[in-house]
């Protein structure tokens, strides 16, 4: 009889243990996959696949690449103001860069990635 107790004690505890350990379906419940094609690999190379259009662009259109060029070392705030009035004068380049830039966007925005 000793045996047997044992037995049951040894089985209860184990069966404790088994489905303690995994605890309740309903506590935990999956995480949601991240969806595919977003790894740092991905963005690394959408963002080279982007770099590379808008570099290709700019030595195309000079104008545009001189303009971009003078702002460096100007204030962000003056950046952000000056280049809006250019790409509002500028409808084409506008529209052009951000066709360029799409597939940056589309990624962050199936990635859940912010801006």
């Amino acid at each position: 009889m000793l045996f047997f107790g044992r037995a049951v004690v040894g089985g209860a505890v184990s069966g404790a243990m088994l489905f303690g350990a995994a605890g309740p379906a309903w506590a935990d419940p999956d995480p949601v996959p991240p969806p595919p094609n977003c790894t740092a690999a991905d963005l690394a190379g959408v963002s080279a696949g982007v770099a590379a259009a808008t570099s290709a662009y700019l030595f195309a259109h000079p104008d545009v690449n001189d303009y971009f060029t003078s702002l460096k070392g100007q204030p962000r705030d003056d950046i952000r103001d000056q280049l809006q009035q250019y790409m509002d004068a500028n409808p084409q380049t506008h529209s052009d860069l951000q066709g360029i830039r799409q597939p940056l966007t589309d990624f962050r925005a199936r990635c859940g990635q912010q801006d």
